[in-house]
């Protein structure tokens, strides 16, 4: 390692100590980022270039050196060296190549949500600093040991829920109930579009530019299918796009737009200065498939839930949440005082338009951004956070802690509509009560040569 690879790294890795939540003033602006010198300038790899990583890779070369590239597909991995690096990253197929390189200081990983927890896992205990898109696991117990590991190793690690970082309207509707114009707050709904449906879907060859075990990676086995769709871009599947809707590999909506809207929503609840710890998750949906305890009928068509009514108990008593597929996509807050709905596109309500003649507080926002940077849009925002809480060892404004106790109720969520029956939680100890099946969903087990390598 040269003289400036560790220089760099005595700054950026020198201390061990873990994250703490306390903020500290933020001195280092997105323009600081920008005009470093490409030997003082962090320097990541990307794991998993297919989808919305294009987006976010693109944003993070802004702030930061891509010198490598992995993917099981090839196409992916051509295709995001040339797009981000004029094809000079090196590539990989393992991602295990990634984290064991000593010159490289953290990862974004956007891989499909089932190898969130092994990856970051790992890469926590290389050393690594990371950047994960949401949702970061696929199961309870997952996020239990991604919690602990974090706080063992002190590694940052920012969890890719963008909204956090959105200042205009999220931070905004945030703001408003934490100056308690809503008043105490006795409903939320989350509107989350309804999930997708297929066709019965065949068994297909497997693509030669794609490495179909590795992509299943701690799944199980099983075989590649897909079928044509003449009237959208891409086909029905069971791989890259529309792992989605396959619990084998995701959550279906409930935990792809709700660890967007639900964590927004269980945000405001603390805001408000009420509790969000959830008790209990009831309600009624409907899946694409028949299931029996728990497990689906069929594998030859997408099976996560499409619809869903369901309604999140919290202790205390004094707040629900309401998550539906029929309503607007975005979250109302209804309290005593009025009541206000957010989403990407608008924040509106009486509580809004009287902004106009009484404004937040000068630093209403940055107190629920915790005085880090704002700047840029929500992607920028969010990256120059992450630079943030590395440089200064604090944790970043989506943290994993806070994130898992939102997607506890994602996934609690999920098996509940599997199961068609109410489930409790014990939020002190973190478990489903009285419901020995329900309890046994907490977890998942991992293909036997893809265990989480401790």
């Amino acid at each position: 390692m040269n003289t400036n690879q560790n220089s760099r790294r005595q700054f950026l890795v020198g201390t061990a100590a873990a994250c703490v939540a306390t903020a500290v003033p933020y001195h280092f602006m997105a323009s600081n980022a920008l005009a470093k010198s490409s030997n003082e300038r962090l320097q990541f790899g990307l794991i998993g270039a297919g989808g919305n990583s294009r987006h976010n890779a693109m944003v993070g070369r802004n702030f930061a050196n891509l010198v490598a590239i992995c993917d099981v597909d090839s196409q992916h991995l051509i295709a995001s060296n040339q797009l981000h690096c004029e094809g000079k990253a090196d590539e990989y197929s393992d991602y295990r190549k990634v984290i064991e390189r000593d010159d490289i200081d953290a990862v974004l990983i956007s891989t499909p949500d089932h190898w969130h927890t092994k990856i970051l896992v790992e890469a926590m205990l290389a050393g690594k600093d990371a950047y994960c898109e949401k949702p970061l696991t696929l199961t309870i117990d997952e996020g239990k040991l991604i919690r602990r590991v974090q706080r063992e190793t002190g590694r940052v690690v920012q969890v890719g829920t963008q909204q956090r970082s959105t200042f205009d309207k999220f931070n905004k509707a945030l703001a408003i109930i934490a100056e308690g114009r809503l008043g105490k707050l006795k409903k939320v709904t989350v509107g989350i579009d309804a999930g997708s449906r297929s066709p019965e879907i065949p068994i297909a060859d497997i693509p030669q530019h794609l490495d179909w075990d590795r992509w299943l990676g701690p799944a199980p086995k099983t075989d590649y299918r897909y079928l044509a769709n003449p009237k959208k871009n891409r086909g029905y599947g069971n791989c890259h796009a529309n792992f989605r809707w396959w619990y084998e590999y995701s959550g279906g909506k409930l935990t792809d737009w709700g660890a967007h809207h639900v964590d927004i929503a269980m945000l405001g609840i603390a805001a408000a200065g009420q509790s969000n710890d959830p008790v209990s998750v009831d309600g009624t949906g409907d899946h694409p498939v028949d299931f029996s305890d728990g497990v689906p009928s069929k594998n030859d068509r997408y099976n996560t839930a499409h619809q869903f009514d369901l309604t999140v108990a919290f202790a205390g008593g004094d707040v629900e949440m309401n998550i539906r597929h029929d309503v607007d996509r975005g979250v109302l807050f209804e309290g005593e005082l009025g009541r206000i709905f957010v989403n990407r596109k608008r924040l509106v309500g009486k509580p809004v338009e009287q902004l106009a003649d009484k404004p937040l507080a000068d630093d209403a926002i940055s107190k629920i951004y915790r005085s880090m940077p704002m700047v840029g849009n929500e992607r920028s925002a969010h990256w120059a956070n992450f630079l943030h809480a590395i440089e200064n060892r604090v944790l970043p404004i989506s943290d994993v802690h806070s994130h898992m106790k939102m997607l506890h109720v994602c996934h609690l969520a999920g098996i509940c509509l599997r199961l068609g029956r109410k489930i409790n939680w014990d939020h002190t100890n973190e478990t489903i009560v009285s419901d020995e099946l329900a309890m046994s969903m907490m977890q998942r087990p991992y293909r036997q040569g893809f265990e989480i390598d401790m």
